[in-house]
């Protein structure tokens, strides 16, 4: 019995010691960490985001592509207006003289307007598919110029990830507006594009 109480009080003791000598190795590795996390944390932040939205209406580059889009899109609305107002004017000739036109001019003057009709159509939607790529491919340039500049931008400034904002695509719900960098982007973006332009 003696020798058994003996072994219980050492195995107490000895499970005593060895929490002790536990509980000061983890408050020695939780002390570490702590450490090393005040010391990784830098002055500035380096995730950052830029609001797609006002970098847009304050992007000069994006301004001036957009209006020579918009031109190219009226000027292609107004030929193809100008070349349906033209058919409609062939189709009234033709309707108003029909009466008069012996069968076989009437039937071919109806081959040559329905052939016109599927040409017009055909033109129309060559230049809507025409418009559509020119527009992607604007597209695809804004944003490799941007993309590319905020690359570089990120690198000068030291920081780690740049997301970006927009109500059509919220992906950032919530941005600290000192995180918030749009300004400075479009003031750089725009003086890259001055210099591009000379």
């Amino acid at each position: 019995m003696k020798t058994s109480a003996s072994i219980l009080t050492k195995l107490t003791l000895g499970l005593a010691i060895a929490g002790s000598v536990a509980a000061c190795n983890q408050n020695k590795t939780a002390d570490k960490p702590a450490t090393a996390a005040t010391t990784a944390t830098p002055d500035k932040e380096t995730i950052v985001y830029v609001n797609s939205d006002s970098l847009l209406n304050k992007y000069d580059y994006f301004k001036d592509m957009s209006k020579r889009l918009e031109d190219k899109g009226k000027a292609s609305q107004t030929d193809l207006q100008n070349r349906g107002q033209a058919f409609q004017r062939q189709v009234a000739e033709y309707q108003k003289n029909q009466a008069t036109m012996p069968a076989d001019q009437r039937q071919a003057t109806e081959q040559q307007l329905q052939r016109k009709q599927q040409e017009l159509q055909g033109y129309s939607q060559n230049a809507g598919a025409e418009f559509q790529n020119e527009q992607a491919s604007e597209n695809a340039k804004l944003y490799d110029k941007i993309a590319d500049f905020v690359k570089t931008y990120a690198k000068e400034k030291g920081y780690k990830l740049v997301l970006t904002y927009s109500k059509a695509n919220p992906t950032v719900l919530y941005g600290d507006p000192s995180l918030d960098v749009t300004v400075d982007v479009a003031k750089r973006l725009n003086e890259a594009y001055a210099k591009e332009k000379k």
